[in-house]
Protein backbone atom coordinates (compact mmCIF):
# COMPACT_ATOMS: atom_id res chain seq x y z
CA UNK A 1 0.00 0.00 0.00
CA UNK A 2 2.77 2.19 0.87
CA UNK A 3 4.62 2.34 -1.93
CA UNK A 4 1.50 2.38 -4.46
CA UNK A 5 1.56 6.39 -3.16
CA UNK A 6 5.07 6.93 -3.44
CA UNK A 7 4.65 8.57 -6.46
CA UNK A 8 1.55 10.86 -5.76
CA UNK A 9 3.25 11.89 -2.96
CA UNK A 10 6.29 12.79 -4.78
CA UNK A 11 4.12 14.86 -7.73
CA UNK A 12 1.99 16.72 -4.53
CA UNK A 13 5.45 17.82 -2.93
CA UNK A 14 6.84 19.21 -5.99
CA UNK A 15 3.41 20.65 -6.62
CA UNK A 16 3.97 22.15 -2.96
CA UNK A 17 7.30 23.33 -3.53
CA UNK A 18 6.41 24.83 -6.81
CA UNK A 19 3.56 26.88 -4.93
CA UNK A 20 6.14 28.33 -2.46
CA UNK A 21 5.35 32.04 -1.42
CA UNK A 22 6.85 33.83 -4.41
CA UNK A 23 6.52 37.56 -3.61
CA UNK A 24 6.11 40.94 -5.49
CA UNK A 25 7.03 44.35 -4.32
CA UNK A 26 3.46 45.68 -4.08
CA UNK A 27 1.94 48.99 -2.59
CA UNK A 28 -0.89 47.20 -1.18
CA UNK A 29 -1.03 43.50 -1.32
CA UNK A 30 -4.26 43.35 0.14
CA UNK A 31 -5.82 44.35 -3.21
CA UNK A 32 -6.14 43.36 -7.18
CA UNK A 33 -3.05 44.53 -8.81
CA UNK A 34 -3.69 47.12 -11.19
CA UNK A 35 -4.56 46.46 -15.07
CA UNK A 36 -1.62 48.44 -15.90
CA UNK A 37 0.47 44.85 -14.38
CA UNK A 38 -0.60 42.76 -16.98
CA UNK A 39 -0.31 42.08 -20.61
CA UNK A 40 -3.36 41.49 -22.59
CA UNK A 41 -2.72 38.87 -25.33
CA UNK A 42 -6.02 40.08 -27.46
CA UNK A 43 -7.06 37.78 -30.70
CA UNK A 44 -6.00 39.11 -34.06
CA UNK A 45 -8.23 42.65 -34.47
CA UNK A 46 -9.90 42.79 -31.31
CA UNK A 47 -9.27 45.88 -29.15
CA UNK A 48 -7.99 45.10 -25.58
CA UNK A 49 -10.57 44.47 -22.57
CA UNK A 50 -11.53 47.53 -20.70
CA UNK A 51 -12.28 46.51 -17.18
CA UNK A 52 -16.39 46.59 -16.13
CA UNK A 53 -16.87 46.56 -12.69
CA UNK A 54 -20.45 46.33 -13.08
CA UNK A 55 -20.47 42.86 -15.00
CA UNK A 56 -22.24 41.26 -12.00
CA UNK A 57 -25.97 42.08 -12.70
CA UNK A 58 -29.05 41.36 -10.02
CA UNK A 59 -30.88 38.22 -10.69
CA UNK A 60 -33.17 38.51 -7.70
CA UNK A 61 -33.22 40.04 -4.79
CA UNK A 62 -35.97 40.60 -1.57
CA UNK A 63 -35.99 42.82 1.44
CA UNK A 64 -37.84 39.48 3.14
CA UNK A 65 -38.37 36.02 1.72
CA UNK A 66 -42.28 35.00 1.17
CA UNK A 67 -42.76 31.52 0.68
CA UNK A 68 -45.82 30.24 -2.18
CA UNK A 69 -48.44 28.33 -0.34
CA UNK A 70 -51.32 26.99 -2.25
CA UNK A 71 -53.67 29.13 -0.54
CA UNK A 72 -53.84 32.66 1.39
CA UNK A 73 -55.99 30.78 4.46
CA UNK A 74 -52.62 28.23 4.73
CA UNK A 75 -50.07 30.94 4.26
CA UNK A 76 -52.10 33.07 7.29
CA UNK A 77 -52.65 30.19 9.65
CA UNK A 78 -48.78 28.86 8.84
CA UNK A 79 -48.19 32.48 10.35
CA UNK A 80 -50.57 32.41 13.33
CA UNK A 81 -49.07 29.47 14.09
CA UNK A 82 -45.72 30.06 14.40
CA UNK A 83 -44.40 27.75 11.59
CA UNK A 84 -43.61 30.59 9.50
CA UNK A 85 -42.15 33.69 10.70
CA UNK A 86 -41.00 36.00 7.82
CA UNK A 87 -37.99 37.80 9.55
CA UNK A 88 -36.55 34.38 10.44
CA UNK A 89 -35.93 32.64 6.64
CA UNK A 90 -32.54 33.52 5.00
CA UNK A 91 -31.34 32.28 1.89
CA UNK A 92 -27.69 30.67 2.25
CA UNK A 93 -26.95 28.01 -0.73
CA UNK A 94 -27.78 29.23 -4.68
CA UNK A 95 -27.92 26.91 -7.55
CA UNK A 96 -28.75 26.96 -11.22
CA UNK A 97 -29.77 24.47 -13.60
CA UNK A 98 -31.98 25.09 -16.95
CA UNK A 99 -34.91 27.37 -15.98
CA UNK A 100 -34.82 26.99 -12.44
CA UNK A 101 -32.85 28.53 -9.61
CA UNK A 102 -32.30 26.20 -5.91
CA UNK A 103 -31.96 28.20 -3.09
CA UNK A 104 -31.69 26.77 0.66
CA UNK A 105 -33.35 28.19 3.49
CA UNK A 106 -31.78 26.27 6.44
CA UNK A 107 -33.68 26.00 10.19
CA UNK A 108 -31.61 29.02 11.77
CA UNK A 109 -34.59 29.69 14.06
CA UNK A 110 -38.44 28.93 14.06
CA UNK A 111 -40.89 29.91 11.76
CA UNK A 112 -38.52 28.27 8.49
CA UNK A 113 -41.40 26.06 6.60
CA UNK A 114 -39.19 24.83 3.98
CA UNK A 115 -35.47 24.70 3.53
CA UNK A 116 -34.83 23.33 0.11
CA UNK A 117 -37.13 26.15 -2.69
CA UNK A 118 -37.26 27.19 -5.95
CA UNK A 119 -37.85 29.72 -7.94
CA UNK A 120 -38.24 30.08 -12.06
CA UNK A 121 -35.25 31.40 -13.90
CA UNK A 122 -35.80 33.92 -15.39
CA UNK A 123 -38.80 34.64 -13.56
CA UNK A 124 -40.96 38.73 -13.78
CA UNK A 125 -40.85 39.45 -10.52
CA UNK A 126 -37.09 40.60 -9.28
CA UNK A 127 -38.47 39.56 -5.88
CA UNK A 128 -40.86 36.47 -5.87
CA UNK A 129 -41.99 34.16 -3.88
CA UNK A 130 -39.98 30.85 -3.12
CA UNK A 131 -41.51 27.55 -3.93
CA UNK A 132 -40.29 24.44 -1.50
CA UNK A 133 -38.76 21.99 -3.88
CA UNK A 134 -39.65 19.17 -5.06
CA UNK A 135 -42.85 19.36 -2.65
CA UNK A 136 -44.27 20.66 0.53
CA UNK A 137 -45.03 16.84 1.74
CA UNK A 138 -41.14 16.63 0.96
CA UNK A 139 -39.85 19.02 3.77
CA UNK A 140 -41.02 17.48 7.27
CA UNK A 141 -42.25 19.78 10.81
CA UNK A 142 -39.26 20.38 12.97
CA UNK A 143 -41.65 19.79 15.80
CA UNK A 144 -42.65 16.31 15.24
CA UNK A 145 -39.36 15.16 12.83
CA UNK A 146 -39.61 12.73 9.69
CA UNK A 147 -36.22 11.91 9.24
CA UNK A 148 -36.74 10.26 5.38
CA UNK A 149 -37.90 13.80 5.20
CA UNK A 150 -36.07 17.21 5.09
CA UNK A 151 -35.29 19.04 7.48
CA UNK A 152 -32.70 21.58 7.20
CA UNK A 153 -30.34 22.20 4.13
CA UNK A 154 -27.36 23.64 3.93
CA UNK A 155 -25.99 23.81 0.26
CA UNK A 156 -26.28 22.08 -2.68
CA UNK A 157 -24.57 20.75 -5.53
CA UNK A 158 -25.48 20.11 -9.18
CA UNK A 159 -24.94 17.24 -11.52
CA UNK A 160 -25.41 18.35 -14.71
CA UNK A 161 -23.71 15.08 -16.26
CA UNK A 162 -26.61 13.25 -14.70
CA UNK A 163 -29.37 15.59 -14.24
CA UNK A 164 -28.95 15.23 -10.61
CA UNK A 165 -29.53 17.79 -7.71
CA UNK A 166 -27.60 16.85 -4.47
CA UNK A 167 -27.81 18.45 -0.94
CA UNK A 168 -26.71 18.40 2.14
CA UNK A 169 -29.31 18.11 5.10
CA UNK A 170 -27.95 18.51 8.40
CA UNK A 171 -30.69 17.27 10.56
CA UNK A 172 -30.08 20.52 12.75
CA UNK A 173 -32.68 23.32 13.41
CA UNK A 174 -32.23 25.99 15.98
CA UNK A 175 -28.38 26.10 15.89
CA UNK A 176 -28.03 29.97 16.60
CA UNK A 177 -29.62 29.14 20.12
CA UNK A 178 -28.46 25.87 20.96
CA UNK A 179 -27.82 23.31 18.40
CA UNK A 180 -30.24 20.66 17.88
CA UNK A 181 -30.15 17.16 16.23
CA UNK A 182 -33.07 16.49 15.72
CA UNK A 183 -32.47 13.93 12.45
CA UNK A 184 -29.03 12.61 11.54
CA UNK A 185 -27.08 14.37 8.47
CA UNK A 186 -28.12 12.76 4.95
CA UNK A 187 -27.14 12.83 2.10
CA UNK A 188 -30.06 13.06 -0.45
CA UNK A 189 -30.28 13.83 -4.65
CA UNK A 190 -32.99 14.31 -6.75
CA UNK A 191 -33.37 13.39 -10.40
CA UNK A 192 -34.27 16.93 -12.13
CA UNK A 193 -36.04 15.59 -15.05
CA UNK A 194 -38.94 13.83 -12.50
CA UNK A 195 -37.82 15.84 -9.21
CA UNK A 196 -38.11 12.43 -7.35
CA UNK A 197 -35.53 11.97 -4.47
CA UNK A 198 -33.68 8.71 -5.70
CA UNK A 199 -30.99 8.92 -2.95
CA UNK A 200 -31.17 9.07 0.59
CA UNK A 201 -28.02 8.46 2.61
CA UNK A 202 -27.57 9.16 6.45
CA UNK A 203 -24.45 9.42 7.64
CA UNK A 204 -23.61 6.76 9.92
CA UNK A 205 -22.78 7.56 13.61
CA UNK A 206 -19.67 6.66 14.00
CA UNK A 207 -18.48 9.56 11.26
CA UNK A 208 -21.44 12.54 13.11
CA UNK A 209 -18.84 13.76 16.10
CA UNK A 210 -20.81 15.65 18.73
CA UNK A 211 -21.71 18.93 17.39
CA UNK A 212 -20.56 18.49 13.98
CA UNK A 213 -22.36 21.02 11.19
CA UNK A 214 -22.11 19.26 7.60
CA UNK A 215 -23.00 22.48 5.82
CA UNK A 216 -21.25 21.68 1.78
CA UNK A 217 -20.94 19.16 -0.80
CA UNK A 218 -19.17 18.56 -4.11
CA UNK A 219 -19.47 16.14 -6.63
CA UNK A 220 -17.03 14.33 -8.58
CA UNK A 221 -18.34 11.38 -11.42
CA UNK A 222 -16.05 9.47 -13.09
CA UNK A 223 -15.71 8.89 -16.57
CA UNK A 224 -19.50 9.82 -17.25
CA UNK A 225 -20.53 6.77 -15.75
CA UNK A 226 -23.26 8.63 -13.15
CA UNK A 227 -23.00 5.34 -10.57
CA UNK A 228 -19.97 5.90 -10.13
CA UNK A 229 -20.11 8.89 -8.29
CA UNK A 230 -18.45 10.31 -5.29
CA UNK A 231 -19.55 13.21 -3.23
CA UNK A 232 -17.46 15.31 -0.34
CA UNK A 233 -18.78 17.16 2.52
CA UNK A 234 -17.87 19.32 4.91
CA UNK A 235 -18.10 19.11 8.48
CA UNK A 236 -17.40 22.43 9.27
CA UNK A 237 -17.26 22.50 13.14
CA UNK A 238 -15.06 19.27 13.59
CA UNK A 239 -12.91 19.42 10.70
CA UNK A 240 -13.52 16.92 8.62
CA UNK A 241 -14.86 15.80 5.22
CA UNK A 242 -17.08 12.39 4.62
CA UNK A 243 -16.66 10.82 1.31
CA UNK A 244 -19.48 8.97 0.21
CA UNK A 245 -19.62 6.61 -2.61
CA UNK A 246 -22.59 6.31 -4.76
CA UNK A 247 -21.45 2.37 -6.16
CA UNK A 248 -20.76 1.17 -3.27
CA UNK A 249 -23.63 3.15 -0.81
CA UNK A 250 -21.02 3.44 1.92
CA UNK A 251 -19.10 6.49 3.10
CA UNK A 252 -15.96 7.15 5.06
CA UNK A 253 -14.36 10.37 7.21
CA UNK A 254 -11.24 11.74 6.23
CA UNK A 255 -9.23 14.51 8.51
CA UNK A 256 -6.29 16.44 8.57
CA UNK A 257 -4.79 19.18 10.18
CA UNK A 258 -5.02 21.27 7.52
CA UNK A 259 -8.75 21.42 7.83
CA UNK A 260 -9.10 22.97 11.25
CA UNK A 261 -9.28 27.02 11.44
CA UNK A 262 -6.63 29.18 11.86
CA UNK A 263 -7.48 31.53 15.38
CA UNK A 264 -5.96 34.88 14.09
CA UNK A 265 -8.62 34.41 10.76
CA UNK A 266 -11.29 33.57 13.27
CA UNK A 267 -11.66 37.42 14.16
CA UNK A 268 -14.16 38.94 12.05
CA UNK A 269 -15.11 42.11 11.95
CA UNK A 270 -17.92 43.09 9.32
CA UNK A 271 -20.88 45.81 9.35
CA UNK A 272 -19.68 47.10 12.94
CA UNK A 273 -19.91 44.03 14.12
CA UNK A 274 -17.25 42.01 15.88
CA UNK A 275 -17.41 38.20 15.87
CA UNK A 276 -15.77 34.68 16.01
CA UNK A 277 -16.26 31.87 14.08
CA UNK A 278 -14.21 28.73 14.51
CA UNK A 279 -15.30 27.22 11.28
CA UNK A 280 -13.12 24.75 9.54
CA UNK A 281 -12.77 22.92 6.14
CA UNK A 282 -15.62 25.12 4.29
CA UNK A 283 -15.11 25.62 0.49
CA UNK A 284 -13.99 23.15 -1.64
CA UNK A 285 -13.89 23.09 -6.05
CA UNK A 286 -13.08 20.33 -8.24
CA UNK A 287 -10.03 20.86 -10.68
CA UNK A 288 -11.32 20.08 -14.18
CA UNK A 289 -8.45 17.57 -15.45
CA UNK A 290 -8.61 15.85 -18.99
CA UNK A 291 -8.51 12.38 -17.17
CA UNK A 292 -10.56 11.75 -14.18
CA UNK A 293 -7.18 10.76 -11.83
CA UNK A 294 -5.94 14.13 -12.75
CA UNK A 295 -8.64 15.99 -10.25
CA UNK A 296 -7.53 17.47 -7.58
CA UNK A 297 -9.66 19.10 -4.29
CA UNK A 298 -8.75 22.73 -3.63
CA UNK A 299 -10.36 23.58 -0.25
CA UNK A 300 -10.11 26.10 2.61
CA UNK A 301 -11.37 26.41 5.97
CA UNK A 302 -13.73 29.40 6.60
CA UNK A 303 -11.08 30.77 9.34
CA UNK A 304 -8.13 30.73 7.30
CA UNK A 305 -6.35 32.70 4.68
CA UNK A 306 -4.84 29.68 3.18
CA UNK A 307 -5.75 27.82 0.13
CA UNK A 308 -5.03 23.89 0.17
CA UNK A 309 -5.26 20.99 -2.17
CA UNK A 310 -5.45 16.87 -2.63
CA UNK A 311 -5.42 14.45 -5.34
CA UNK A 312 -8.85 13.29 -5.39
CA UNK A 313 -7.96 9.86 -6.39
CA UNK A 314 -6.13 9.54 -2.67
CA UNK A 315 -9.89 10.75 -1.05
CA UNK A 316 -11.69 7.87 -2.71
CA UNK A 317 -9.51 5.19 -1.35
CA UNK A 318 -11.34 4.03 1.53
CA UNK A 319 -8.75 1.67 2.72
CA UNK A 320 -6.27 4.68 2.86
CA UNK A 321 -8.93 6.48 5.57
CA UNK A 322 -9.93 3.03 7.44
CA UNK A 323 -7.11 0.96 7.57
CA UNK A 324 -4.75 3.38 9.56
CA UNK A 325 -1.62 2.24 7.83
CA UNK A 326 -0.06 5.04 6.07
CA UNK A 327 0.78 8.29 7.44
CA UNK A 328 -1.58 10.46 5.29
CA UNK A 329 -0.76 13.84 6.92
CA UNK A 330 1.47 15.23 3.82
CA UNK A 331 -0.64 14.61 1.72
CA UNK A 332 -2.69 17.66 1.45
CA UNK A 333 -0.83 20.98 0.21
CA UNK A 334 -1.16 24.34 0.63
CA UNK A 335 -0.70 26.52 -2.39
CA UNK A 336 -0.81 29.94 -0.68
CA UNK A 337 -3.06 32.32 1.00
CA UNK A 338 -5.38 35.31 0.18
CA UNK A 339 -3.85 37.87 2.20
CA UNK A 340 -5.03 39.27 5.58
CA UNK A 341 -8.92 39.54 5.52
CA UNK A 342 -8.93 36.89 2.68
CA UNK A 343 -11.77 34.37 5.03
CA UNK A 344 -13.57 32.85 1.97
CA UNK A 345 -16.83 30.46 2.24
CA UNK A 346 -17.24 28.80 -1.05
CA UNK A 347 -15.52 28.55 -4.47
CA UNK A 348 -16.27 26.77 -7.76
CA UNK A 349 -13.99 26.51 -11.27
CA UNK A 350 -14.92 27.17 -14.31
CA UNK A 351 -14.03 25.20 -17.25
CA UNK A 352 -11.63 27.26 -18.30
CA UNK A 353 -9.72 26.62 -15.19
CA UNK A 354 -10.42 30.14 -13.63
CA UNK A 355 -11.59 29.41 -9.54
CA UNK A 356 -13.69 31.93 -8.39
CA UNK A 357 -14.13 32.46 -4.91
CA UNK A 358 -16.28 34.45 -2.13
CA UNK A 359 -14.26 36.97 -0.47
CA UNK A 360 -16.59 37.92 2.51
CA UNK A 361 -14.90 40.04 4.59
CA UNK A 362 -14.29 42.46 1.54
CA UNK A 363 -17.92 42.00 0.37
CA UNK A 364 -15.73 41.40 -2.91
CA UNK A 365 -15.38 37.92 -5.37
CA UNK A 366 -11.91 37.04 -6.10
CA UNK A 367 -10.73 34.97 -8.80
CA UNK A 368 -7.98 32.76 -10.06
CA UNK A 369 -6.42 31.45 -12.86
CA UNK A 370 -5.59 27.42 -11.56
CA UNK A 371 -2.53 27.62 -14.30
CA UNK A 372 -0.68 30.00 -12.43
CA UNK A 373 1.31 30.07 -9.00
CA UNK A 374 -1.19 30.49 -5.86
CA UNK A 375 0.36 33.72 -5.31
CA UNK A 376 -1.56 37.06 -4.25
CA UNK A 377 -0.09 38.99 -7.71
CA UNK A 378 -2.29 35.93 -9.37
CA UNK A 379 -5.38 36.87 -7.13
CA UNK A 380 -7.62 39.17 -8.86
CA UNK A 381 -10.93 41.17 -7.23
CA UNK A 382 -13.99 41.71 -9.58
CA UNK A 383 -15.86 44.29 -8.00
CA UNK A 384 -14.12 47.99 -7.56
CA UNK A 385 -15.43 48.39 -4.15
CA UNK A 386 -15.84 52.46 -4.21
CA UNK A 387 -18.46 51.46 -7.06
CA UNK A 388 -19.87 48.92 -5.64
CA UNK A 389 -19.85 49.20 -1.69
CA UNK A 390 -23.30 47.90 -1.23
CA UNK A 391 -24.05 45.77 -4.41
CA UNK A 392 -22.67 42.73 -2.62
CA UNK A 393 -22.90 42.71 1.48
CA UNK A 394 -21.66 39.22 2.57
CA UNK A 395 -21.45 36.45 -0.54
CA UNK A 396 -22.01 33.59 1.45
CA UNK A 397 -22.23 31.05 -1.68
CA UNK A 398 -20.89 30.83 -4.79
CA UNK A 399 -21.73 28.77 -8.43
CA UNK A 400 -20.39 27.89 -11.68
CA UNK A 401 -23.23 27.10 -14.23
CA UNK A 402 -22.66 24.54 -17.06
CA UNK A 403 -24.45 26.52 -19.29
CA UNK A 404 -22.56 27.03 -23.51
CA UNK A 405 -22.21 29.96 -22.07
CA UNK A 406 -20.94 29.84 -18.61
CA UNK A 407 -21.82 32.51 -15.23
CA UNK A 408 -21.12 32.74 -12.02
CA UNK A 409 -23.44 32.87 -9.63
CA UNK A 410 -23.24 34.73 -5.84
CA UNK A 411 -25.74 34.83 -2.74
CA UNK A 412 -25.28 37.77 -0.85
CA UNK A 413 -27.53 37.68 2.52
CA UNK A 414 -25.61 39.77 5.06
CA UNK A 415 -25.61 36.98 7.50
CA UNK A 416 -23.63 38.10 10.22
CA UNK A 417 -26.34 40.98 10.57
CA UNK A 418 -28.94 38.34 10.75
CA UNK A 419 -27.28 36.36 13.63
CA UNK A 420 -26.01 39.05 15.99
CA UNK A 421 -28.32 42.35 15.42
CA UNK A 422 -31.36 42.91 13.00
CA UNK A 423 -31.84 43.14 9.28
CA UNK A 424 -33.99 45.91 8.38
CA UNK A 425 -36.98 44.79 6.15
CA UNK A 426 -37.39 48.02 4.48
CA UNK A 427 -34.02 47.72 3.11
CA UNK A 428 -32.90 45.02 0.35
CA UNK A 429 -30.84 41.97 2.50
CA UNK A 430 -30.62 39.28 -0.01
CA UNK A 431 -29.45 39.14 -3.35
CA UNK A 432 -28.99 36.69 -6.29
CA UNK A 433 -26.21 37.78 -8.71
CA UNK A 434 -24.75 36.47 -12.44
CA UNK A 435 -21.56 37.41 -14.43
CA UNK A 436 -20.26 35.95 -17.50
CA UNK A 437 -17.28 34.03 -16.79
CA UNK A 438 -15.59 35.47 -19.81
CA UNK A 439 -16.88 38.67 -19.19
CA UNK A 440 -16.06 39.42 -15.84
CA UNK A 441 -12.26 38.10 -15.85
CA UNK A 442 -11.60 40.25 -19.56
CA UNK A 443 -8.74 42.24 -17.73
CA UNK A 444 -8.13 41.15 -14.72
CA UNK A 445 -4.85 38.27 -14.23
CA UNK A 446 -7.23 35.54 -13.99
CA UNK A 447 -8.18 35.60 -17.82
CA UNK A 448 -6.00 32.95 -18.85
CA UNK A 449 -4.79 34.85 -21.88
CA UNK A 450 -3.02 37.16 -19.43
CA UNK A 451 0.22 36.75 -18.17
CA UNK A 452 2.36 38.81 -15.22
CA UNK A 453 4.55 41.08 -16.59
CA UNK A 454 7.93 40.21 -14.20
CA UNK A 455 10.56 41.84 -16.29
CA UNK A 456 11.04 44.71 -14.66
CA UNK A 457 10.30 43.33 -11.49
CA UNK A 458 12.55 41.50 -8.82
CA UNK A 459 11.44 38.71 -7.76
CA UNK A 460 12.60 36.90 -4.05
CA UNK A 461 11.01 33.56 -2.67
CA UNK A 462 10.33 34.34 1.40
CA UNK A 463 9.09 32.80 4.13
CA UNK A 464 5.75 34.42 5.68
CA UNK A 465 3.51 33.29 7.80
CA UNK A 466 -0.14 33.17 6.72
CA UNK A 467 -1.76 36.38 6.32
CA UNK A 468 1.15 38.46 6.26
CA UNK A 469 1.63 41.29 4.14
CA UNK A 470 4.14 41.54 1.90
Amino acid sequence: MKSSYLPIITLLSIVGLRYNSICVNAANADQARPSTRFKLQSPPGEPDAKRNSNLFRVVNEWKYIDFEYPTFVERQLAIKNGDFVIKNNLPLGIDVFNNRLFITTPRWKDGVPASLVTVTYPTKEISPPVRPYPSWQAHSSPYNPDCSKLISVYRTAVDVQCNRLWAIDSGIVNATVKLNQICPPKIVAFDLSSDEMIVRYPLPESQVKQDSLHSNIAVDIRNGDCLDAHVFVTDVWRFGIVVYSLAKNRSWRVTNYNFSPNPVASDFNVYGLNFQWLDGVFGMSLSNGPRSSDRVLYFHPMASYKEFMVSTDLLLDESLWTDGTLDTSKLFVPIGDRGFNGQSSTSGIARNGVMFFTQVHRDNVGCWDTSKPYTRSNLGMLLDPAENSTLIQFPNDLKVDHEPRQGVWVMSNRLPIYLYSQLDYSDINFRILRADVDGIIASTICNPMLESVTKSEKLAIVSIEEGQCY
